[in-house]
């Protein structure tokens, strides 16, 4: 989690980028270097490129300064007309009593000039934040060339299992047909090989017709036989008729977070995409408006609760997964989740 290469987002996967514990100084300074050398790619302007070394450099600096296992996060975010630089950082602890106060100038607990998430606020194109006492802080931020486009509808984070430099799980959206998808895939094993089956099923899923989950998945099952085989599943916003549409293979959970505070599992079926399944079932559940879905590989375990995170599920979707990987996620296995929530 502490490289310094760099590579822009293939399109359509969510997840990409490259983790940094952040835990010195020195590392601080590897995070703006990575974020410079990502927007110089990117072919971003020069102003913008030093603005966002400046929201690298204080996040990374308050990371060093503050932060219980701080890791950070930077990664290309792209729409058809342009693309921009994401930093998600994410701590631990002590967390932030009083966010509204924390981003006034001035204002420091590390004898500082206080000036850092002022200057965030400043430099960025969007950002957000959520802070509890006692679990930590996570926050999000993009810089892009020029206005920020509408905040996207899906938002995804992976994280290989400790000792791996890639992932074996894949999070992927996609609008085809007037359909809204999402596809969570997790490659058999870890490594190289298991990161190749959840490629080659995000290739098949941006591919496939536009049709109902189950459809999709089935074509997955077919892509996958010379894979190892991937746990995946794909779900389908439909706010019109008011229903997700959910169909998986193998140990993939989705969960839908209701506005009034219900939660409901989604079911996924036995069976290993590209080598062993039964039918293919899809199920439909209810899906309010303001509704969270929420589906994860089986590196992010279920048993945490939202109502001892006061307001996340209003916040940016960023933030959301980089909360839900930070206090769910496992070390002992690679992490994908897939955060969406309709307009």
């Amino acid at each position: 989690m502490n490289g310094e290469t760099v590579a822009s987002v293939p399109d359509g996967l969510l997840g990409e980028g490259v983790w940094f514990r952040v835990e010195a100084a020195g590392t601080a300074a590897a995070v703006r270097r990575a974020a410079e050398r990502l927007a110089t790619e990117l072919a971003m302007p020069d102003r913008r490129i030093a603005d966002l070394a400046i929201v690298a450099a204080e996040a990374a600096g308050n990371l060093v300064k503050h932060a219980q296992q701080g890791v950070m996060l930077v990664r290309a975010v792209r729409t058809p007309e342009h693309a921009g630089v994401e930093l998600i950082a994410i701590d631990s602890g002590p967390g932030m009593a009083d966010v509204r106060h924390a981003f006034g100038d001035g204002n420091s607990t590390a004898g500082t000039l206080g000036i850092g998430l002022g200057a965030i606020q400043r430099q960025a194109s969007r950002w957000d934040l959520h802070s509890v006492p006692g679990k930590g802080t996570v926050l999000a931020m993009q810089v892009w060339p020029s206005g920020p486009p509408e905040p996207a509808w899906a938002a995804g984070l992976t994280r290989p299992i400790t000792g791996e430099t890639v992932s074996g799980d894949v999070v992927v959206a996609r609008e085809a047909g007037g359909r809204r998808q999402l596809l969570v895939s997790d490659g058999l094993g870890h490594g190289g090989l298991a990161a190749a089956a959840s490629r080659e099923a995000a290739r098949i899923f941006r591919q496939a017709e536009a049709a109902g989950p189950a459809v999709v998945v089935e074509a997955l099952h077919r892509g996958l036989g010379h894979t190892r085989g991937a746990a995946l599943a794909v779900a389908e916003l439909d706010p019109e008729a008011g229903l997700v549409r959910y169909a998986g293979l193998g140990n993939i959970s989705g969960t839908v977070f209701g506005p009034d505070g219900t939660r409901r599992g989604m079911i996924s079926m036995p069976g290993i995409a590209g080598h062993q399944r039964r039918q293919v079932r899809q199920y439909d559940y209810p899906l309010l408006p303001g509704s969270v879905v929420i589906m994860h590989s089986d590196g992010v375990v279920d048993r945490w609760n939202p109502a001892e995170y006061p307001g996340l599920l209003t916040r940016s979707l960023e933030v959301i997964a980089g909360t839900v990987l930070r206090d769910a996620g496992t070390r002992r296995d690679d992490a994908g989740l897939l955060v969406a929530r309709l307009p």
